[in-house]
């Protein structure tokens, strides 16, 4: 694929395109029809790739473009689309630029859902949805990944906490854990498909928000280490870790 590395790489929704397969023609939905004409300046025979969850990454020839209209003519498949280990990433709401910045980063180190959460000290209950999805779709363009995580209604944490299945855990990114008397039993490397990792709100979690984690039998505290992180640098620690876990079980499971 090293050849087509280039080209632009556009999100096309499966509904949009039933059938993959050489031949088959795809409308172009009208953001990403300006996108190409406008922004990019293409033109019909130019050569685009095109990806979702199900039909993997293609290589397609533009067909025609026009305004906000446009097709597409598929022509080689470039990857199937490989199963991402599902991870489950609930974060209490930050400020709108570090919320952002959370759906890139989590959307680059492979979370497949996202969970904004209410915390005690959350910062803001408000949230565009599409807006945040959308955040989520360039950043998948520009990684490379398949699909685009989903990302969900914000809700209370013990909503959460009352709605987790019981066989995945859910891993805890607790300040202070040996001044809280705890001293974590499992790590990342015991990460599963399925699981999730929790973040709190800057200012961390209140200590009746911790008693309740850890009351639950599927909570796992874990520490990020000794120094206390921003809330944004504790999700990028944690998936990094979590990610390598989930890789690490991957590969010893094949």
């Amino acid at each position: 694929m090293s050849a087509h590395a280039h080209l632009p790489r556009l999100y096309i929704p499966a509904d949009t395109l039933p059938v993959a397969a050489p031949g088959a023609s795809c409308p172009l939905p009208p953001a990403q029809a300006r996108y190409l004409g406008t922004v990019l300046r293409k033109q019909a025979g130019d050569s685009v790739r095109i990806f979702n969850g199900s039909m993997g990454e293609w290589l397609a020839t533009l067909a025609h473009i026009r305004k906000d209209k446009g097709s597409l003519l598929l022509a080689e498949r470039l990857r199937a689309p490989p199963p991402p280990p599902a991870l489950v990433l609930a974060f209490a709401l930050l400020k709108r630029d570090a919320t952002d910045l959370v759906l890139r980063m989590g959307t680059e180190l492979g979370v497949t859902s996202f969970q904004p959460l209410i915390t005690e000290r959350t910062n803001t209950h408000r949230v565009n949805l599409d807006r945040l999805t959308a955040i989520a779709t360039e950043a998948a363009e520009q990684c490379e990944r398949m699909d685009i995580p989903h990302v969900a209604e914000p809700c209370l944490l013990t909503t959460l906490l009352g709605s987790w299945p019981e066989n995945h855990r859910l891993f805890a990114a607790i300040e202070r854990t040996q001044d809280r008397g705890l001293t974590p039993n499992v790590t990342f490397r015991d990460a599963r498909a399925g699981d999730g990792l929790l973040i709190g709100p800057e200012g961390g979690l209140s200590d009746a928000e911790c008693q309740a984690l850890l009351a639950r039998p599927f909570v796992a505290p874990v520490s990020l280490g000794a120094l206390v992180l921003r809330a944004d640098t504790a999700v990028a620690s944690g998936l990094a870790l979590m990610s390598d876990g989930l890789r690490s079980t991957q590969d010893q499971s094949q």
